[in-house]
Parts: structure tokens; sequence; C-alpha cells
């Protein structure tokens, strides 16, 4: 199949308005082992900020739990996005991904046509099916720690390319437009007006917790949590708290493998 490239121009100027002076880097590669591993190795450098990488293909891609993310050439978005956040809580990070999955699903309603959701914590369902990870990588500690969060997700894929039965694309949805540069454009766009606000807050969750909780899909229905250490908690997702983790009945979840019950992911 004949896909086309990532306009490399063409993303770049389309964020000189409105994203102006936060990215100080954006590179397009046509392949590479994870865009994640190569910005944590960037992140060596303390003066490296801001800085955005999209690979073409990835043939070691990850996502939560070490899983192998892949697909066929110009298929998907494959994103990684490097900041430092200077006099963050340590404990207040885990909210770096949670708002890139905000970025994503606003991206994809405003250029795709499309109205996805969030499944806590960090995967982006559409018609119930997963469209996107995201995974979120500590580069470096410290007063201003680095952090790389990745986004990967299927736009071109047929039905056959799939990975998974529960995975979708943008194209099997029928969105209005699957074009990679317009919407990695619009994801890059939104990512910077939220981590911006974020930032002028002093690091403040309620926005970001608002807005997460608005978005969630798993706020409501009956799940099944396995969490480290292999304890299951099942039970109705009553909400996310101020911290981010999910409340199922009188439990607080911060980690494990969520699914949805009643037929969906």
């Amino acid at each position: 199949m004949n896909r086309a490239p990532i306009d490399a121009p063409r993303l770049r100027s389309s964020l000189a308005t409105p994203a102006p002076l936060f990215y100080d880097r954006i590179d397009v590669v046509e392949s590479t082992g994870s865009t994640n591993a190569d910005l944590v190795a960037r992140a060596v450098d303390p003066a490296v900020d801001r800085q955005a990488l999209l690979a073409e293909e990835q043939v070691s891609g990850r996502g939560r739990h070490a899983r192998a993310w892949v697909s066929p050439p110009r298929a998907q978005i494959s994103l990684s996005i490097l900041v430092r956040l200077p006099g963050i809580d340590p404990a207040a990070l885990g909210w770096l991904p949670l708002l890139t999955g905000i970025a994503v699903v606003d991206a994809l309603r405003g250029t795709a046509g499309v109205s996805p959701e969030l499944k806590w914590p960090n995967d982006v369902l559409l018609d119930g099916r997963k469209l996107s990870g995201i995974l979120a990588e500590v580069a470096a500690t410290g007063i201003a720690p680095a952090v790389v969060v990745g986004i990967g997700m299927n736009v071109d894929l047929a039905e056959a390319e799939l990975p998974v039965p529960h995975a979708t694309s943008l194209a099997v949805a029928g969105a209005a437009d699957t074009d990679r540069t317009a919407l990695s454009a619009a994801i890059l766009t939104e990512f910077a007006r939220r981590f911006t606000a974020w930032e002028r807050s002093g690091w403040a969750s309620d926005e970001l917790a608002a807005a997460y909780r608005d978005r969630c899909a798993t706020i409501g229905l009956d799940v099944r949590a396995e969490l480290p250490g292999g304890k299951v908690v099942t039970g109705v997702a009553t909400g996310i708290d101020d911290t981010g983790r999910l409340l199922i009945g009188d439990t607080a979840v911060s980690a494990g493998d969520v699914s949805h019950l009643r037929g969906q992911y």
C-alpha cells in the first residue's frame, strides 16, 4: 500500500503560530528502534528540553509493561515528546501521561471528526476499541526532571493489519481526516497548550483532573484491575482522585491493568 510520508516542513510551519517557541526541535525520521528510547538518550544533556521526534516506522516500539507496539511503515503516528518540569513535586509527574491523553482526545475531536474517550490510565478508545496508547518514562531526576512521553496511534491500518482484535484505526473508524501531518500538528499543539497552562499553574492538578474526568470512559463502568503483585480488584469505577488514581469502590488504584467489563476492552 502506498502511504504518504509525514511532511516535516509543513508540520513545523503549522506549529509556528499556534505553539510559538514551545518546541526547540521537531524531527521526523524514516525508521528507528524506539522514539522514546531516542529521546531518553538525548536527555543526558541537561540543556535538552521540549523536543519532539516522529518516526515513520518503529522496529522496537514499546507500550506499557514492555509490550511490543508494531505497525506497517507510515500507517501510524509514532511520536515522543521530551519535556523538563522544573520545581514539580515528583508525586505529580503521573499527571503528564494523563495530560497527554487529554491532548490526543481533543486533537482528534477537532481534526479527525471522531469522538474518542480515555480508558484509565493511558489508552485512547474509539467505539470501545483501542486507537492509541501512551507511555511516559522518567529520563532524568532532580529539581527539573526530564520525562519522555510517547504516543502510538493507529491511523491508516486496515482491519486485517490491526495487531489485536480490540484495536482499531482512524481509517477503520471512518475518520474524516487521516492526514498524519495534520493530526501530528494538532496533537503537538494541544499538548503544548495543556502543558503550558499546567506549568503556569505551578503544576496544580485541578484543571487537569476536571478535564480528564470529563473525557474518561472508565468512570461509571464495571471494571477489573490486575494490580502489581497479583492482586485483583473488581467493582464500579467511581472516579479519579486528585492524584490521578482510579477509584474502584473504596480502593484507589495507582497502577495496574484495567479492563472494562460487559463487552468492552
